[in-house]
């Protein structure tokens, strides 16, 4: 897989947070108009897989990001080394936590609000008992 893009509300927004808070280092950075390609990858991983901060400006998108909120489905999720840990760092920062640490058969689950319109499931294994 090269990319996985995620709608959002605002790239400058969104690029401030998943890479200011979240961590993800930038790619890519090119002006298309209005808008931009604006990737991103997980840090220490410039080759792998892009995150994609797609404007979220087709007609389709609104409802269908709504919808994924109102009924509290997360759009994407990522794996962390310790979504415990995560997700006490993250509300430090001041991050909406929706859902706190769950465990869920051999993960843990937990869902965040990324500010751009979208849930964001971070999870982590489980570590056997």
């Amino acid at each position: 897989m090269a990319y996985c893009s995620v709608f959002v509300d605002d790239q400058e927004q969104a690029f401030r947070f998943y890479t200011d808070v979240l961590g993800f280092a930038p790619k890519h950075n090119v002006p298309i108009g209005t808008d931009r390609w604006l990737t991103l990858t997980a840090p220490g991983d410039p080759d792998g897989t892009q995150l994609l901060l797609e404007p979220s400006g087709h007609p389709a998108v609104g409802p269908f990001k709504a919808a994924l909120v109102e009924d509290g489905i997360p759009c994407t999720a990522f794996g962390v080394a310790d979504v415990h840990a995560e997700i006490d760092r993250l509300k430090g920062l001041g991050v909406r936590v929706l859902t706190d640490p769950t465990p869920a058969g051999p993960v843990t689950v937990a869902v965040i609000d990324d500010t751009c319109g979208n849930l964001i499931q971070l999870f982590s294994e489980t570590p056997a008992t």
